[in-house]
């Protein structure tokens, strides 16, 4: 059986994924787990709400949420970058930076409590995955 190559791009989708998950389950899944366990709550008892809960929790559903929103457009870019056949170290930074940037701007809205600050840090990271995320799509049609 051939192994495919997977891209870096591909890869930092993939990380991208992996990070939403990890969200999913190290914060939420053990926040709800834990009150579920304890007989705080009962499993029934949960819904959609990410301002539901205490502390971290509020935080942690709505780093989730964003991950979710945003995980489909950065897929979608590199799917046509794939598709394209691109391949340059500029698409490989800039996928690299869309993840770090997530992953940095999650960790900031987990981890800090609502403040100015948090919220410029929160939105200083977005705007470097989406400037990364246009900067991915300029470099495929100028291929085109």
């Amino acid at each position: 059986m051939t192994v495919p190559v997977l891209t870096i791009p591909v890869l930092a989708v993939l990380g991208f994924a992996v990070w939403t998950l990890l969200i999913l389950f190290g914060t939420v899944g053990v926040y709800r787990w834990r009150r579920i366990l304890t007989g705080r709550t009962r499993i029934g008892q949960w819904t959609a709400d990410p301002d539901g809960g205490t502390g971290v929790y509020p935080r942690a559903m709505r780093a989730h949420m964003n991950c979710i929103e945003n995980l489909p457009v950065f897929l979608a870019i590199v799917f046509a970058v794939d598709r394209a056949g691109l391949a340059a170290p500029a698409l490989d930074t800039l996928a690299l930076t869309v993840l770090g940037a997530r992953m940095a701007q999650s960790t900031v809205h987990i981890a800090l409590a609502p403040s100015d600050g948090a919220a410029y840090a929160r939105f200083g990271f977005y705007f470097v995955q989406i400037l990364a995320m246009f900067a991915m799509v300029a470099i495929l049609i100028a291929a085109l």
